[in-house]
């Protein structure tokens, strides 16, 4: 997904009163606001595929996951749309977001990689309840899951073609990479 930056800053209650009703998503950091683009469907195979899965395993459990339209507010300042969220919060403060996710996946774009690997890994990992934070590659079987360790220190494990299968430890989830990769067809394309 592409981050167009629009011109004016806004305040956080504008940004989310916007959003309620924007056909576009926008992604809010201290005041900027990112437009959000489309996505490929390999972004949308990768993306779907761990959420079914995520669905089916969490279905008898308080903890549920959401895809793609339901932001994260990361700090009172900072809302992104993961492309996959589990979160076990029992009282909901507003509907359109969580506070407390356990589990984030986002889905490589070339237009935003960056974001993901840098400046969402660090805010993501500022957030007391992330134990997961997930990044998945769409043109190539590579996935690193950066996990929170028991002393608060934070560990990345790399997957890839060699591998057979991911751990979600948060979730206690195993994953084959076949099906996180289900119908996805690589190529140069993103």
């Amino acid at each position: 997904m592409g981050l167009a930056k629009l011109k004016a800053k806004t305040s956080v209650k504008n940004y989310i009163e916007g959003e309620r009703i924007s056909p576009v998503k926008h992604e809010y950091v201290y005041g900027e606001v990112y437009a959000m683009a489309g996505t490929s469907d390999n972004h949308n195979r990768v993306a779907g595929s761990i959420y079914a899965e995520l669905s089916n395993h969490l279905r008898n459990s308080r903890c549920e996951p959401f895809m793609g339209d339901i932001k994260v507010r990361v700090t009172p300042n900072i809302y992104y749309y993961p492309d996959v969220l589990v979160s076990c919060e029992e009282t909901v403060e507003d509907s359109h977001f969580r506070n407390e996710p356990i589990l984030i996946v986002e889905v490589l774009s070339p237009s935003t990689e960056h974001i993901d690997r840098r400046e969402k890994l660090l805010f993501y990992q500022q957030m007391p309840s992330l134990q997961e934070y997930v990044v998945v590659e769409q043109k190539k079987n590579a996935v690193e899951v950066h996990r929170r360790q028991p002393n608060g220190s934070w560990i990345t494990y790399f997957f890839n073609h060699n591998d057979t299968e991911v751990e979600f430890q948060s979730v206690s989830l195993t994953m084959k990479l076949e099906e996180i990769y289900r119908r996805v067809k690589f190529s140069n394309q993103s």
